[in-house]
C-alpha cells in the first residue's frame, strides 16, 4: 500500500496487476487500483477534480485530468473514508503513476490541492 497525507487528507493506493483483462502480446497490460480517501480533519470536504500522471516506461508520461472520480464528487465528512477503484492499461507492462485531487472545504469554501502517493505498475507476467 501507498499512503500520503495532505491538509489532513490521507490517500492510500493499492495497485493490482489484472491479469484476466491483460494481452501481452497485444501490449496491453491492464492494472486495477484501488483508492481510500480518509478525511482525518475537523471539517467536511467535496472532491472536486482529478489529476493524474501516469508513467509507462517507453511509451513516456500522459497526464488525464477531470471532474471528480468514477462519475462522483463526493463528500468525504470528517472521520469517513471514501473507496473507489478504477483501473489504466500501459503498454509496456512497467510504470507508475501520481497525481492529485482537488478538494473544496465545504465550511469554508477553501480549495485543497490534495497529493495522491506515486505508485508501482509492474505486470506481474514481466518477473517470471
Amino acid at each position: 500500500m501507498f499512503s500520503k497525507t495532505t491538509h489532513s487528507i490521507k490517500v492510500s493506493v493499492v495497485p493490482e496487476y489484472d491479469i484476466k483483462n491483460s494481452f501481452p502480446s497485444d501490449n496491453r497490460f491492464v492494472f486495477k487500483y484501488y483508492i481510500s480517501i480518509e478525511n482525518l480533519g475537523n471539517e467536511p470536504v467535496k472532491l472536486l477534480k482529478r489529476k493524474w500522471l501516469i508513467y509507462d516506461v517507453g511509451f513516456g508520461f500522459t497526464e488525464v485530468s477531470g471532474d471528480g472520480v468514477i462519475g462522483l464528487t463526493p463528500d468525504i465528512l470528517p472521520g469517513q473514508v471514501f473507496t473507489y477503484f478504477s483501473n489504466v492499461m500501459l503498454r509496456s507492462g512497467v510504470g507508475n503513476m501520481s497525481g492529485k485531487y482537488l478538494l473544496k472545504n465545504s465550511d469554508t469554501e477553501e480549495t485543497l490541492e490534495i497529493e495522491i502517493p506515486k505508485f508501482n505498475l509492474l505486470a506481474e507476467v514481466l518477473c517470471n
